[in-house]
């Protein structure tokens, strides 16, 4: 008889781990409240960012190319157009994710799930009526959600990063609260589709956590497309009237502005989503501030029949994380020997430019002294940079200064995402900076950037001259 397995979430860890435990013969009940598979990610965030990102960089490069002799007018927004377009893409991929589940036997509920005990699950259905569900094992990926303010008014007008991915309207003034990863994404797509844009945020810098050097090749870019970026700011009050929202800032010396708004995005961070799940029914115990499950190596919580995964752990709050959780949650659960311990996970802002590192960034080696020589490639060097009109960026790699083992990598410029996979594998299978110098990276592309660092670790970057 096959393994009863339960997992409550159908975001990319909860569906990974359906599909995975499913293609090792267990039984599988996958549960979300969502009508579709995908979770925040493919529904709500990710995917349809993406998708407006892709419109908002076009947009961006036929104003770029003006400047090198192709002029086109200004651009005719059709919101209902850019919305489908959005839809359809999500669309596709859930409707791909649930053929893909039905190929592989897993069992799909829709409804809200609530633990009875730790081998007994309720499961309140959406089109009314409820169910008890005796498990073996269950896995918890339930994901997170926007955090809101709690002194602003309720009010159509205050946008959550949900809302704004729904694309309403195009304000004409949009405030984003949050210089984070989220803020500047929509921040980016917004103000292509022309609304002007003002940023405010608590820390001294855009992308808190990112190294300065990089986010600051976002921010000196930024400030050409944005009206205003307020950093060490906060926002204290906000306050509709008949001219729109108004909203108190106070800058860190306590001086206090107003200005009004159409709209105002809230994307100040998340938090994750475990109310309501009976765990007080369960051994499950949460980490000691209270925010996150606790889990061990194997991703098994305090109660040995229940596996937590994803934003609900501890660690970044990003979609493949909790893909890579997943298979050794059901790896551990089929009694494999298995661990969660990545030496690098990446990140990616999605901005213009892009935003990418992995591994040790050079502000963790520099808080925690840790030995490491660091090699920067200014892309002012490189020859695809300047053929596509993009010389702003900077490739670094951070390596041991004894073995020559690369420790992290951090990109910033056009097309970062893509180019950050072979900085992983080499962070994550210990490659040395000899190993990626050495390796040929097809000319001219952006790739070369990599090599070139890994050249400067020994000062021998061939298009960049280092006096020894």
């Amino acid at each position: 008889m096959k393994k009863k397995l339960i997992i409550i979430g159908a975001g990319p860890g909860g569906y990974t781990a359906a599909f995975h435990a499913a293609d090792h013969g267990l039984d599988v009940t996958l549960i979300d409240q969502d009508a579709r598979m995908g979770g925040v990610c493919l529904n709500r965030g990710c995917i349809p960012s993406k998708t407006f990102l892709h419109i908002a960089r076009i947009i961006s490069e036929t104003k770029t190319v003006k400047e090198i002799g192709v002029a086109f007018g200004e651009p005719l927004i059709d919101i209902k157009r850019i919305q489908d377009y959005k839809n359809n893409v999500v669309s596709k991929l859930t409707h791909g994710l649930s053929m893909l589940a039905k190929q592989r036997g897993v069992t799909w509920i829709q409804g809200r799930a609530s633990f009875l005990s730790s081998d007994l699950l309720a499961v309140f259905k959406t089109g009314g009526g409820h169910e008890e569900i005796p498990f073996e094992t269950a896995v918890l990926a339930t994901g997170s959600m926007p955090v809101g303010l709690p002194f602003a008014p309720a009010s159509d007008k205050i946008w959550s990063s949900t809302d704004a991915l729904d694309l309403p309207m195009l304000p004409e003034r949009l405030l984003i609260i949050g210089g984070g990863y989220i803020g500047m994404e929509l921040a980016t797509v917004y103000g292509a589709l022309g609304s002007r844009i003002t940023i405010v945020e608590m820390t001294p810098a855009l992308l808190p956590g990112v190294d300065h050097d990089l986010s600051m090749i976002l921010l000196k870019h930024a400030r050409t497309l944005f009206s205003s970026i307020k950093l060490s700011t906060r926002v204290i009050a906000i306050n509709e009237n008949n001219a729109g929202l108004q909203v108190t800032f106070e800058s860190k010396d306590g001086g206090r502005a107003d200005e009004t708004f159409d709209r105002v995005l809230v994307a100040a961070g998340r938090k994750n989503i475990f109310d309501g799940l009976g765990l007080v029914n369960t051994s499950v115990k949460l980490t000691g501030d209270g925010k996150f499950i606790a889990v061990d190596q194997k991703r098994m919580t305090t109660d040995k029949k229940i596996y937590a995964i994803g934003d609900i752990t501890s660690g970044p709050m990003l979609a493949h994380k909790a893909s890579a959780e997943a298979k050794v949650a059901v790896d551990a659960i089929l009694g494999k020997e298995t661990s969660f311990q990545p030496k690098a996970i990446p990140g990616v802002v999605f901005t213009d430019p892009e935003i990418a590192w992995c591994g040790l960034t050079e502000t963790d080696v520099k808080e925690k002294n840790i030995p490491a020589i660091i090699s920067k490639f200014p892309w002012a060097a490189s020859g695809r940079a300047l053929t596509i009109e993009r010389p702003e960026g900077i490739t670094k790699i951070i390596a041991d200064p004894d073995s020559h083992k690369v420790l992290g990598v951090g990109i910033a410029g056009a097309g970062a995402g893509e180019l950050i996979a072979e900085a992983v594998t080499a962070v994550e299978k210990e490659l040395r900076a000899e190993d990626l110098a050495s390796s040929i990276h097809p000319h001219p592309t952006l790739s070369e950037t990599i090599m070139e660092a890994a050249e400067g670790i020994f000062g021998q970057s061939t298009h960049i001259y280092r006096k020894k």
